[in-house]
């Protein structure tokens, strides 16, 4: 007699079991190798974005999106959220303020609307910050620079970065930021004007008003650990680059009906996702 029949289980049902576990262990362990062979480029990448890139995969293997939520679970695998403020705007100047521009504008095609930002991403010891410019229709990050200060020179050279690379110059653009001093200065003015971009304004401290520079920010702090490398400028400046180029190339973007930033931009017949304020009818320009 075996021991199974003791405890009134057939042998056929145990050893059944046994081999279906098996089974569930080899899909499960399959599945986070690819999670992780994703997560070597991509080290935060949340479980909606894997499942799209991965989906023919786990369609072989009968994995839907809940069960591969449960094997991330499992595995210790699933992305918390972390959110840390700094403040690097000082709208308290001499400087022109611009009204908002786009706040009942509808986004159709790619260099419509640019948006910028400054982010924290040093140590006390060691600060660094990086402007970005950030195309509002693809979610491209067309200009960057990291400095160790936040200079107008600091986001001039983004914004001359991203006009290096604007294909069509003779199409309006709007250009978005916050109140800072480094937007209203007049050197940044002088260049906008100059190449006949219009300049819009957050009117007040509502991250909404420039809800895809903030995410955009998010996205390459959370996922890719802009502000975790604590590195001399040079090499944090080439850090930054990879995970933008990866960002732009490789990353599936929700509002982009999962196409990454470089396919959205080299397109202009799909409509971007749009969302709302919580608790409010009032729609928001943009979502990423």
């Amino acid at each position: 007699m075996f021991a199974c029949n003791l405890f009134g289980v057939d042998r056929q049902v145990y050893y059944r079991k046994l081999k279906k576990r098996k089974v569930r262990q080899s899909i499960a362990s399959a599945v986070v190798c690819m999670v992780l062979e994703i997560r070597k480029e991509h080290p935060r990448m949340g479980t909606r974005k894997l499942y799209f890139l991965l989906k023919k995969n786990l369609i072989d293997l009968k994995i839907g999106r809940d069960k591969l939520i449960n094997i991330l679970r499992a595995n210790h695998l699933l992305i918390m959220p972390k959110r840390a403020y700094h403040i690097t705007t000082n709208s308290h100047h001499r400087f022109r303020k611009h009204q908002n521009q786009i706040l009942d504008l509808e986004i159709q095609r790619p260099d419509q609307v640019w948006v910028s930002d400054i982010t924290y991403i040093g140590k006390r010891d060691n600060p660094f910050y990086l402007s970005l410019i950030t195309d509002a229709y693809s979610k491209k990050i067309v200009g960057f620079n990291v400095a160790d200060n936040m200079n107008t020179e600091s986001t001039l050279k983004a914004l001359q970065n991203a006009l290096k690379q604007r294909v069509n110059k003779e199409v309006p653009l709007i250009h978005h930021s916050d109140r800072g001093l480094q937007y209203c200065a007049n050197d940044y003015q002088n260049l906008l004007l100059k190449k006949k971009i219009k300049c819009s304004m957050t009117q007040n401290s509502d991250p909404y008003e420039n809800a895809v520079a903030e995410r955009i920010n998010g996205i390459l702090k959370q996922e890719y650990f802009i502000d975790k490398f604590n590195q001399t400028l040079p090499i944090t400046r080439a850090l930054v680059r990879n995970a933008i180029e990866l960002y732009n190339e490789k990353r599936p973007h929700y509002s982009n009906h999962m196409l990454t930033p470089n396919q959205m931009h080299r397109q202009n017949k799909i409509k971007m996702r749009t969302y709302k304020r919580k608790n409010t009818s009032e729609n928001v320009f943009t979502s990423v």
